[in-house]
């Protein structure tokens, strides 16, 4: 059973799709938004979930504080779940509701076309995705973020660091059993200075 942790719509029930997806455990979704919360993180924040699954990342934002939250997720019978759970977090939340939105695409197709502004991303990906293919979704999501944003990328212990693009820096990894929590952060771009003449 999947539920929300904490928050306005703490203890609720979530659906979860029957397969293909690998949910994040309650231990380790409670030990990110603990440390979420210590850095006061998700009040007033803009959400991206990414590999949605059954949406509980980024619901469990909402349920938080955030005010806008992405659930990403191209399987349809899974984003089916994310609307259903959606609109079941909404409810309880009442008029302090988020703005939740599903997106039922890929999410480098999604990525290459989102706006600007996210200070919060979740990437808990299928573990049997490729790492250049992780390399590729953290390069279109770089542009995105908002300076000192947080990213949190979910892996099996078993596989390597992902690669940091440009403008996204590693802060720390925390371990779970067979789950690896890697955490970055959105660094400014310094500009380059332009050369001296001689």
């Amino acid at each position: 059973m999947t539920r929300i942790i904490a928050g306005a719509a703490g203890s609720l029930t979530l659906a979860v799709p029957r397969s293909g997806t690998r949910p994040t455990s309650d231990r380790v979704r409670e030990a990110i938004f603990s440390a979420l919360e210590a850095r006061d993180a998700i009040e007033g924040a803009v959400v991206l979930d990414l590999y949605a699954g059954s949406g509980a990342l980024g619901l469990e934002s909402a349920s938080r504080g955030a005010v806008e939250i992405v659930l990403v997720e191209r399987a349809k019978p899974a984003a089916d779940v994310c609307r259903r759970n959606a609109d079941a977090v909404t409810r309880a939340l009442g008029r302090a509701a988020a703005r939740i939105r599903v997106v039922p695409r890929a999410v480098a197709a999604y990525l290459e076309t989102a706006p600007a502004g996210v200070d919060l991303a979740f990437i808990d990906p299928p573990y049997d995705l490729d790492e250049p293919a992780l390399a590729r979704d953290l390069e279109l999501l770089a542009p995105l973020l908002n300076a000192h944003a947080l990213v949190v990328v979910e892996r099996s212990s078993r596989t390597p660091e992902p690669t940091w693009p440009t403008g996204i820096g590693l802060e720390r990894r925390r371990d779970y059993g067979e789950t690896t929590l890697w955490w970055a952060i959105a660094e400014p771009v310094q500009p380059e200075r332009p050369s001296q003449p001689e």
